[in-house]
């Protein structure tokens, strides 16, 4: 990864300035993630402020940041269509509840599990998408509500302020760390942003956008325009006009005048409060809305979509934990940010919240900065509920471009450069799963699938690998007996090259099947076993089980009623049948097979 993120020392001017510029940040982010799915942009900034807050104090990864993210919008977006935001807010606690028990249970854990390449596919997946994520930025809304791209000099405009942003971006760490670079560019393109729009005329401004450079208060009208028209044109799907999607929209020209009216009559009628940010203290949600009811009916409507909240959630939060652990070289703890997010979203569901989740490219931006503790995320919520209740005016007027600059600049840190280098040099199978979570998750835009499909996938290509690796050395000892040395795990995957080792038929009337070198993992294995003492068995031979592992011991001990296994401190011959016999057969220690092994298990 580029050396964007460099090494500070934690100290509190870095902790607020950092702070503040995440503050910025968020502010885009939870109004556009609000309109996906489907509340007021409001919502979305009351669900970043209690989520940023409280992952921030009782989270498990300090310098993360929190808030109301995409990857949680999109799965609600269907339950308010269908069902109403007063909906929404049960299934948000219920989700934290799910949370909540699942770091009680200490499952965190889990995301050990995942293997690095996912990772880099994880991590250039993301910079791809937050890379295309801000394209929608360039966009405005034209006269028939649908959204298009910027043209003449409104757009080489953004453009230009967007590559002064990086600009300031890059060279200014060369000459001092005392402030952060992001903060201190977003503060110089906004000056430039204001003073464009007090003094150039509005007619330079295309397609309907108030003014030259565009701004965070344009995007909220742009957004709520959007949304008016998309409840009277006949375009399918919660996403069609979401800043920043490329869904198709329908054509003009298939617009009726009726309908071509009653679209301008919506975009002017629009809400005031849709088009900003400003409101009052949050409040209970069923002190503004109407309770669904409660019964079972409800659960079976909510469960499904909280489950899935809570699984996407946890799984973009702890890849992002692990992202962080990575680049700041210090560990967090998966179980307590499980307890720390289940309880945000709890409290974020109680106050009228759409609920969320860690913020990869805030968090990014944060430790950019230098924002390394707890103070960081805390007085980044704080300064969003600030702006919300006072300071609401001042950043509606930030232009887009400084915020699509910064969010350009963690693209270039966070995606792995080193990572197009790999081919050849890393298992060819690693490389495809690399690749495979960097396409899914470009394309669909599904963080936490993407991360399952490559645990998959890796697991799968793990199986397969040591699938053949189970192999055995014959030899006989002076007695006549033929001993098979096995190498190589026995687990599902190896069960069937396991059973084709052995020929019960011209094996000799006593074999021993030592497991010195291998241990059996499944029940798969086990049963592999029953089968072969089963085919000795049946041609009247005896089998021997020598050197099985101290867990595959438990495992007999602990069915202590199906299985009798005499144990010592010699080398030891077992065989798993419903009743066992233990004898000496001039082998040491042993347990011989019964006939009837019907039930065994090892």
């Amino acid at each position: 990864m580029l050396d964007l993120f460099p090494s500070r020392p934690q100290n509190l001017k870095n902790e607020l300035l950092s702070g503040l510029t995440v503050a910025l940040a968020l502010v885009p982010e939870a109004i556009a993630f609000a309109f996906v799915a489907g509340v007021s942009p409001i919502i979305g900034l009351y669900s970043a402020f209690f989520i940023g807050l409280i992952c921030a104090i009782f989270g498990g990864r300090p310098g993360m940041i929190s808030g109301a993210t995409g990857a949680m919008a999109v799965v609600v977006v269907s339950l308010v269509a269908i069902h109403g935001v007063e909906y929404l807010f049960p299934t948000v606690i219920l989700c934290g509840l799910l949370q909540v028990l699942i770091g009680t249970a200490r499952l965190g854990v889990l995301i050990r599990m995942v293997p690095h390449s996912v990772m880099l596919g994880f991590v250039n997946g993301l910079a791809i998408v937050i890379c295309m994520a801000q394209f929608g930025s360039f966009k405005t809304v034209s006269p028939f509500g649908r959204l298009q791209f910027m043209q003449g000099p409104a757009l080489w405009i953004m453009l230009a302020l967007v590559a002064l942003t990086m600009a300031i971006i890059w060279l200014l760490p060369k000459l001092t760390k005392s402030v952060p670079a992001s903060l201190v560019a977003i503060l110089v393109v906004s000056s430039i942003g204001f003073a464009s729009n007090r003094m150039l005329p509005g007619e330079m401004a295309a397609h309907n956008q108030r003014q030259v450079v565009m701004t965070v208060g344009d995007m909220l009208v742009t957004n709520a325009k959007v949304a008016a028209a998309k409840s009277v044109l006949p375009i399918e799907g919660p996403e069609a006009f979401a800043v920043g999607n490329h869904a198709p929209a329908a054509d003009v020209n298939d617009l009726t005048p009726q309908q071509t009216a009653a679209v301008a009559d919506a975009m002017n009628s629009i809400d005031a409060n849709a088009t900003s940010i400003s409101a009052g203290l949050p409040t209970l949600f069923f002190q503004t809305f109407r309770l669904p009811p409660v019964s079972l009916a409800t659960l079976w409507v909510i469960f499904p979509f909280a489950a899935v909240l809570a699984a996407v959630g946890l799984i973009e939060s702890l890849m992002t934990l692990t992202l962080i652990d990575e680049i700041t070289e210090t560990r967090g703890n998966s179980n307590r940010e499980c307890l720390g997010q289940g309880f945000a979203n709890i409290v974020c569901g109680m106050f009228g919240g759409m609920g969320g989740c860690a913020m990869i490219g805030q968090s990014l931006i944060n430790i950019e900065s230098g924002g390394r503790g707890r103070t960081s995320g805390a007085f980044a919520a704080c300064c969003l509920l600030a702006f919300v209740l006072f300071f609401s005016r001042w950043i509606e007027m930030i232009p887009m471009a400084a915020l699509v600059g910064v969010m350009f600049m963690v693209v270039i840190g966070t995606f792995e450069w080193a990572s197009l280098k790999l081919y050849r040099k890393i298992p060819t199978t690693d490389f495809l799963v690399m690749v495979i979570v960097t396409a899914y998750t470009a394309l669909m835009h599904d963080l936490a699938s993407a991360v399952i499909l490559g645990v998959v996938v890796s697991s799968l290509a793990f199986a397969f690998k040591h699938a053949k690796n189970v192999n055995a050395d014959v030899q006989f000892n002076e007695q006549g007996v033929k001993v098979y040395q096995l190498h190589g795990p026995l687990f599902f995957a190896s069960a069937t090259q396991f059973k084709e080792l052995f020929d019960a038929r011209k094996d000799p009337e006593t074999v021993v099947i030592d497991f010195y070198y291998t241990r059996v993992y499944d029940h798969s294995g086990m049963e592999a076993i029953q089968s072969i003492a089963e085919k000795y068995q049946h041609l009247g031979k005896t089998v021997h089980l020598t050197h099985l592992s101290e867990a595959c011991r438990e495992m007999i001990r602990k069915a202590k009623d199906l299985v009798c296994v005499s144990m010592s401190d010699q080398p030891q011959y077992h065989v798993s049948t419903d009743r066992f016999r233990c004898r000496n057969s001039g082998l040491d220690s042993s347990v011989s097979a019964s006939k009837s092994s019907k039930e065994a298990s090892v």
